[in-house]
């Protein structure tokens, strides 16, 4: 048969159309994990899942999700005054909240509600047969006292070893204070947990908040109203951390528990001190007897007052204990203490290797004997060894989480087999679980036991696997954002081993499991946790050199800086997205990174959707007169009229004393200066316009002819004194002039040249008064572009010099023009030649320079 091309008997290769490759799988084949799932041949690319994407396949076009992603769920939620989209894609939209999304206040949760939440919150209870209820022994007065100190309103704080039963006593105790505050009875987790966190959670517990998260300073008015009996368990607070918990719910009775190394309170706190010890002689080897089920014999007895004695006392110690005792009672061959779900199998062909080697001794011929003081002070080793494979399995994924153990609906996927969620029963039963919130972990100092056999050698591919399976499953559209919050411990978790990248691939899974949990923290309110896998993906990013995916995790860190007041680093991580996103051409996660800044600079101008209007900076503009702002150009035309005045108010520097903003009346329609830049520009366009103005007047003075009469006005030049009609000066304007009677203004022309006509002079030529000019004739009558600023008339250019009069004709006296305080340029450097001047202040035109009459004065 040939290897490459195999037939179709081979390898299950005769399957039909339709049937799956499971089919076709042998008897006893072991199932695949989930982590690694198998693809059926038949499968196309809507049937791979994310976990199932390997590089091998992404790279090909059409393989699946990577072309072809799934639909993903789009979740909008309310911080404070913005409105978030999460979009697990190009990253969490955020904009100010429109005002009918606001929402209503919140209510408070009735006591029906309440319980049924803190029932939710317990961990879920193992499969298989319950374990039998442990009394609560010597622990009756501190019991009483504790309920005593919180009936009066005091909080408490209870200081005990691992393992001294302190979770025992809480429940106890807030049993016993259910009716005391209004709020009733609020448990909650201090494990990983800050003071923001712990104060969200206990406005959740007591407050409805469903896609609504209140910011700081509404939290903090929440929660002071707020009275209830707070039980903290696991707490890892102290000093001012705790002082700011206690401060901010004077309403609440607070029962902490707490190990001796976390740090203590301060002395202004308040706290009333209760140290939790071990228990006596007696009362440990009853409870060994209550776990065992049975009463003790002399030699166990002996044996349990030397455990008494090394183990100082503490209840985990004896219900570990206690389970050495039964699986002992297993061993020995008792028909009674059979494994009910395995009647087929001897239970001694299910001990692993590590067990110690059985010896004869009892009529059935297994005999065990009891184990060692340091196998009973140390007891996790050996328990392990007489566990199931999947529960051993189960263990060594806690032991690379650091501790936390994945849900049992999750053991089936991971340990690759279908009964594995009967493994968190026996491990409960051996008591190296320990309850911690809604999660299990595993009991004080059972993971440096464990450590120390070699539980975590494979701890590195253990937390891959877990990666590669909660990326896949918190993907998926059916499971909730909830569902995956109440997991965030083990997700956290498998992505420690990751970040560092020793091996090729690890860096990749962590950032592919941040990609796919992160949207779900933030939909279901665990901010803490979306903190922590946004950064912790972002350094697995950078160390993988995937760019796109920093770029993400770069822009939901800004957004949660932007969320909670932070604008500084909000600036910051939103600026390095959009730089990262502009180098991978990624336009749609661009403009979302550049939205998101845009309402950071808004908040950090103090007026949200505003920008700070522009306004003429002092000196600038045409002349260097007092400062004039302009109006935006969305201003209506009612109010550019006449006599309005266009000031805006700048802002930061504050004018001092030599500069102040001037109202200006503005004679006639114009479009207010748009800023600055546009006023400068106008003053230099009046001052080209002055200067080529004086060219074309010194330009006609020098043309003409030389037996023109010498009774003519020329330009500069004012009228004789005995001639009862008079022009005025060609280089002032007209709306200017001073109201003088004797002199007679020139007619206007039709195309708004002010060429002059002397409509007194019995020429019976054309004026070019009448013809059309192509050019604009001066200053102030130019038709200004759309948008353009345009000159005020008020103080008009004028000539610096005056063009040389004609010998012919005596001197005349000149009048003063007005004072100009804009300086115009010389028309011309040299002085031109005496001649007749020819009064015209038309562009250069030169048809009509040539051969228009000149206008004489009669």
């Amino acid at each position: 048969m040939d290897p490459i091309d195999r037939g179709p008997e081979e390898y299950g290769h005769d399957e039909r159309a339709g049937e799956s490759a499971d089919s076709a799988r042998p008897p006893g084949t072991e199932i695949v994990p989930a982590a690694v799932p198998a693809i059926p041949s038949h499968a196309g690319p809507a049937h791979i899942t994310p976990a199932q994407v390997t590089p091998a396949l992404a790279h090909l076009k059409g393989a699946g999700p990577v072309t072809t992603p799934p639909p993903v769920r789009t979740v909008q939620l309310i911080s404070g005054e913005y409105l978030l989209t999460v979009n697990p894609v190009d990253g969490s939209e955020i904009e100010l909240c429109p005002p009918g999304r606001q929402p209503d206040a919140p209510t408070r949760r009735t006591a029906a509600e309440r319980a049924d939440l803190q029932r939710a919150g317990r961990p879920s209870v193992p499969p298989g047969p319950a374990a039998p209820p442990l009394p609560l022994l010597e622990r009756g007065a501190e019991r009483e006292r504790l309920a005593g100190l919180l009936g009066r309103g005091r909080s408490v704080r209870l200081t005990g070893a691992p393992g001294s039963g302190r979770t025992a006593l809480l429940e106890a105790v807030a049993a016993d204070c259910a009716d005391l505050a209004p709020d009733g009875v609020v448990r909650l987790s201090g494990h990983r947990r800050t003071t923001t966190e712990l104060l969200y959670e206990l406005y959740a517990a007591v407050h409805h908040s469903a896609r609504c998260r209140p910011d700081r300073a509404g939290l903090l008015e929440l929660v002071h109203g707020i009275g209830a009996v707070v039980v903290l368990d696991d707490l890892e607070l102290g000093g001012d951390a705790l002082d700011e918990l206690l401060a901010a719910t004077p309403e609440c009775a607070y029962l902490l528990a707490a190990t001796p190394d976390t740090d203590p309170a301060s002395a202004d706190a308040g706290l009333e001190e209760v140290t939790l010890g071990g228990l006596g002689r007696g009362s440990s080897l009853e409870l060994l007897e209550r776990v065992v089920e049975r009463p003790l014999t002399d030699e166990e007895a002996n044996w349990a007052g030397d455990l008494w004695f090394e183990s100082e006392g503490l209840p985990v110690r004896f219900v570990q204990a206690g389970a050495l005792l039964r699986q002992r009672d297993q061993l020995r061959g008792s028909s009674e203490a059979s494994d009910e779900f395995e009647p087929f199998v001897r239970p001694f062909e299910r001990v692993s290797d590590d067990a110690p080697a059985l010896t004869a001794g009892t009529p059935d011929g297994y005999d065990i004997p009891l184990p060692t003081l340091g196998e009973g002070a140390a007891p996790a080793v050996l328990l392990a060894s007489r566990l199931t494979e999947a529960a051993r399995a189960t263990l060594r994924f806690a032991v690379a989480l650091g501790g936390e153990v994945p849900h049992q609906a999750h053991l089936p996927a991971l340990v690759g087999d279908t009964h594995a969620d009967a493994a968190l029963g026996e491990l409960m039963s051996c008591g190296l679980l320990t309850p911690v919130g809604a999660r299990y972990r595993l009991a004080p100092g059972v993971v440096t036991q464990l450590e120390a056999k070699g539980y975590a050698d494979d701890a590195v591919a253990h937390a891959h696997t877990a990666a590669q399976h909660y990326a896949w499953w918190a993907a998926h559209p059916s499971v909730t954002p909830e569902r995956v919050a109440a997991e965030a411990d083990a997700i956290l978790a498998a992505m420690g081993p990751l970040v560092p990248g020793q091996e090729a691939g690890h860096p990749s899974a962590a950032v592919l499991l941040a990609r796919s949990a992160a949207p779900a923290f933030l939909a279901g309110l665990h901010w803490g946790a979306w903190e922590r896998v946004l950064r912790s993906g972002s350094e697995a990013a950078r160390i993988a050199g995937e760019v796109a995916e920093e770029a993400y995790f770069h822009h939901e860190l800004g957004v949660l800086a932007l969320c909670v007041g932070n604008l500084d680093r909000a600036r910051a991580e939103l600026e390095a997205s959009i730089g990262m996103r502009g180098a991978v051409a990624d336009k749609v996660g661009t403009v979302a990174g550049r939205r998101a800044l845009a309402l950071v600079t808004d908040r950090e101008s103090g007026r949200p959707g505003t920008s700070v209007p522009l306004a003429l900076p002092p000196g600038v503009g045409p002349g260097s007169g007092p400062e004039v702002s302009s109006a935006p150009a969305s201003v209506p035309a009612s109010f550019s009229d006449e006599n309005v005045t266009l000031v805006s108010r700048q802002e930061p520097p504050a004018p001092g004393p030599g500069h102040r903003t001037v109202p200006v009346p503005v004679p006639h329609r114009r479009r207010p200066a748009l800023g600055a830049r546009r006023n400068l520009v106008a003053a230099g366009a009046g001052a080209v316009l002055a200067a080529v103005l004086g060219t074309v007047v010194t330009l006609g003075a020098t043309s003409g002819s030389d037996n023109a009469p010498t009774d003519e006005v020329r330009t500069g030049q004012s009228p004789d004194a005995d001639n009862g009609e008079g022009d005025l000066p060609a280089d002032q304007p007209v709306d200017e002039a001073p109201p003088n009677p004797d002199v007679q203004l020139p007619a206007p022309s039709t195309s708004g040249s002010a060429v002059p006509s002397d409509s007194a002079s019995p020429s019976d030529s054309a004026s070019p008064s009448g013809t059309p000019s192509d050019s604009a004739s001066s200053p102030d009558d130019t038709p200004s572009k759309p948008g353009s600023p345009s000159t005020p008339p008020s103080k008009p250019p004028t000539s610096s010099s005056k063009p040389p009069t004609s010998p012919s004709s005596p001197p005349s006296t000149p009048s003063t023009p007005p004072p100009s305080d804009d300086p115009t340029e010389d028309p011309t450097d040299t002085a031109p030649p005496p001649s007749s001047p020819q009064t015209t202040v038309s562009g250069p035109n030169p048809s009509l320079s040539e051969t228009s009459p000149e206008p004489t004065v009669a």
